[in-house]
């Protein structure tokens, strides 16, 4: 399922948040026909057990798909849904400007796999990278950057420890310096 969610974002340019155990052993549906970013999100989902939780327009995290009944439920009572959403976007936006911050980790034309252990506050207590980018240099001040990182929000209880993070080449949107979402991003 990840490898999946990695094609259709280089594909569509969408930002993806997903937790590797969520979607370890499911699998994706084929997708087929002219369709906009969210029917072929639709059509690869469908079947799996998971669902899209938009973060933006050009973002989203990978949840467990929910029932009907509770789903409603779930949002009018601010349920954990609300508390995913919030929390992907403001974990999004502390990582873009971290990352922006120095010309060496601004994102565009590297691939950076990281992991993050999120303290109860929105700090980030460590930072590990993955793999590296290439460029020993890059790497430290990715980590340098991380280690200061404050999402400014309380990550949700059900969030699994620690959120991997996956950023990949991609163009800048429109109106942004720096956007390093043009690609896809995996809890």
């Amino acid at each position: 399922m990840t490898v999946a969610l990695d094609l259709y974002s280089r594909a569509s340019g969408m930002a993806i948040l997903v937790d590797r155990q969520l979607a370890h052993g499911r699998r994706s549906t084929a997708v087929h026909g002219r369709l906009n970013a969210r029917q072929a999100l639709e059509q690869l989902l469908a079947g799996s057990g998971l669902a899209a939780l938009y973060t933006g327009a050009d973002a989203f995290t990978v949840k467990k798909a929910e029932l009907p009944s509770r789903a409603g439920a779930s949002s009018r009572n601010g349920g954990s849904t609300v508390r995913e959403d919030n929390f992907a976007r403001a974990l999004q936006v502390a990582l873009e400007q971290a990352l922006c911050r120095s010309a060496v980790t601004r994102p565009g034309h590297y691939r950076a796999a990281l992991q993050l252990w999120v303290g109860g506050s929105g700090e980030v207590r460590k930072s590990r990278l993955l793999a590296s980018t290439g460029d020993a240099r890059r790497d430290a001040a990715i980590i340098e950057g991380l280690s200061k990182l404050d999402i400014g929000r309380a990550p949700p209880s059900s969030l699994p420890q620690p959120v991997t993070v996956l950023v990949v080449p991609g163009a800048a949107s429109a109106g942004t310096e720096c956007n390093p979402w043009e690609g896809a991003v995996e809890p």
